[in-house]
């Protein structure tokens, strides 16, 4: 805790009792987390835990976020925004919540990603929110899951909701809770999922005072501005041990979405000793479909990065965002123009970090660099009638992938990296609420890169339609010309594929970004999601790590022979 005394600024009040307050919050957005994935009804939030949490305080100044998905961080930092624009501060009631999702109209990512903010009083005067956000698995549009590559605009993504009150002193506004469920392929399960969001805030804001009627209201003030200035002190001397200079790096996307040429994603990194500064001059002019990523989105790709690479301890708060700064040409997938679609933009986001990630290469010492990862974030969509009850369920799953190997590591595999950071949905789960199969479930072998360290490996998942009306839709990248690359001599790791009743006579390879599928019973649908770089030349591999390799299933013979001459 010796940062908190830089010569920067005056020294904080109390290091170590700062420590011990950040880690109070901490819990408070933990216990929020936990009540949201075990109160939800939609197997999106309560298998997959495809939510987030959040305090900000009066000003609208993140204090501190939960640890799920780093993407949600630009959606609820731009919800918090949005609200204090829309409604000045004198004009916010205790008991009021607050409800938007829109990427143009209240600075989201996507329209699935629905946040819930409440804000926070005591004796009488607003002091901090409470936030949440949480991915439902339809909110109307073009295709069951609302998000297909190919949609045009984000006027066929789904119902749009700018920053609106839902509840006015304690009430809730059914009537627009009505209209926006109505607006989906369930409207039950939508019902439900909102009103446990709200509840969530409601405990975070019950913990919020409950922290200030133990500590007091001054103190708490005080150890807030002391967490955020910590923060921003200790990423400023992270900064400053880097090399001034500029780096560039590029990757690529398959297509916009709707086929047609590679898409590059290119960013160039520039250090001072007063910041970093991320251009993403160079990157493609704006998708025609769906693929555009929202510029609060792009920004939290920027901040977990460097969160990531120069500090990871570092808290998720206000402090984070000063020192940095973001610029990216208006038009483009990175900074697109109303009414683009945005629906897919995970996959442009992991590609965003990715690239982030190979411009620090040139900054960072090797030991401290990894080979490309998955940089995907896959997902699959079936839709179709509910067995037991009225109305249309939609399973939504986003896939991991293999994560790169590191300078003495192998990569992770089947995983999530970068800006998701999902569960998968079980087996049992699957086939206990769908009318679905699973019939195969497996890391693919041979999928990571070879190398001194091997790339990590991707997913096969094989799903059985086994009832009439089932549709399918998929958005996923890395099929034709998207590639995790290696490192320092390391193979790249092997490419995605989606693959319709595979290894029958009527097998069938489909688009990468397919939307509206329809199944028969019996149809199959099989998704195989990327491995990752490897790191070093492969014949550095020690042999004892081939043969574990082999005797795992994680490499073939063939593969042995062909990469390692074993």
């Amino acid at each position: 805790m010796r940062e908190a005394k830089e010569e920067s600024g005056a020294a904080l009040a109390d290091p170590v009792g700062m420590e011990v307050f950040c880690n109070r919050l901490l819990s408070i957005t933990e216990d929020m987390n936990n009540t949201l994935v075990r109160a939800s009804f939609s197997t999106n939030i309560k298998e997959r835990k495809d939510c987030s949490v959040a305090l900000f305080d009066a000003a609208g100044r993140l204090v501190a976020q939960g640890t799920q998905i780093p993407l949600h961080l630009g959606s609820l930092d731009g919800a918090m925004g949005a609200i204090l624009r829309t409604f000045p501060q004198a004009e916010i009631r205790d008991g009021d919540v607050f409800i938007c999702n829109d990427p143009y109209l209240a600075d989201g990512s996507h329209l699935p990603d629905i946040n819930i903010v409440t804000p926070v009083f005591w004796d009488g005067t607003l002091r901090f929110f409470a936030a949440n956000i949480a991915h439902h698995s339809d909110v109307g549009g073009a295709v069951p899951g609302s998000i297909a590559g190919g949609l045009k605009s984000i006027f066929e993504e789904g119902i749009r909701i700018p920053a609106c009150r839902i509840a006015r002193a304690g009430e809730v506004d059914e009537d627009m809770l009505r209209l926006i469920c109505a607006n989906t392929r369930d409207p039950e399960e939508r019902v439900l999922d909102l009103r446990v969001q709200m509840a969530t805030n409601r405990r975070g804001a019950a913990a919020v005072q409950g922290l200030i009627r133990q500590m007091g209201l001054d103190a708490v003030l005080r150890s807030v501005d002391d967490v955020i200035t910590y923060t921003r002190r200790r990423l400023l001397n992270r900064i400053q041990e880097l090399a001034l200079g500029s780096y560039t790096f590029r990757s690529d996307l398959d297509d916009d979405g709707m086929g047609g040429d590679p898409v590059p994603i290119q960013v160039t990194l520039t250090v001072s000793r007063d910041g970093l500064h991320f251009d993403f001059e160079g990157s493609g002019k704006q998708a025609r479909g769906a693929m555009n990523l929202p510029f609060n989105a792009l920004r939290a790709c920027v901040y977990y990065a460097v969160k990531a690479l120069l500090d990871p301890d570092l808290a998720p708060n206000a402090g984070l965002f000063d020192p940095i700064s973001v610029s990216a040409p208006v038009g483009t997938i990175t900074n697109p123009e109303h009414p683009a679609a945005v629906g897919a933009r995970s996959i442009t986001a992991q590609k965003v970090a990715g690239a982030i990630f190979g411009a620090f290469r040139g900054l960072l010492p090797a030991e401290k660099t990894m080979a490309s990862s998955n940089d995907c974030c896959p997902a699959i969509v079936f839709s179709g009638r509910w067995r037991e009850r009225a109305g249309h369920f939609v399973y939504l799953e986003t896939l991991g992938g293999g994560a790169g190997a590191r300078f003495d590591a192998d990569g992770m595999d089947a995983v999530h990296v970068h800006m998701t950071n999902t569960s998968n949905l079980p087996v049992e789960a699957l086939e206990n609420e769908y009318p679905l199969l699973m019939d195969e479930y497996a890391m693919i072998q041979d999928s990571g890169g070879a190398g001194r360290t091997r790339g990590g490996m991707g997913i096969a998942k094989q799903i059985r339609a086994v009832g009439p009306g089932i549709v399918f839709s998929a958005r996923s990248d890395s099929h034709t010309v998207g590639v995790a690359a290696g490192v320092d001599g390391g193979g790249d790791g092997r490419r995605a594929r989606l693959i319709r009743n595979f290894g029958t006579p009527s097998e069938e390879e489909l688009f990468s970004k397919t939307a509206n599928i329809a199944l028969a019973p019996g149809d199959s649908v099989r998704i195989e999601t990327p491995g990752a770089g490897g790191y070093g030349a492969p014949a550095q591999r020690s042999r004892a790590r081939i043969e574990r390799d082999l005797a795992d299933g994680k490499i073939s013979a063939a593969a042995a022979r062909a990469d390692y001459g074993v």
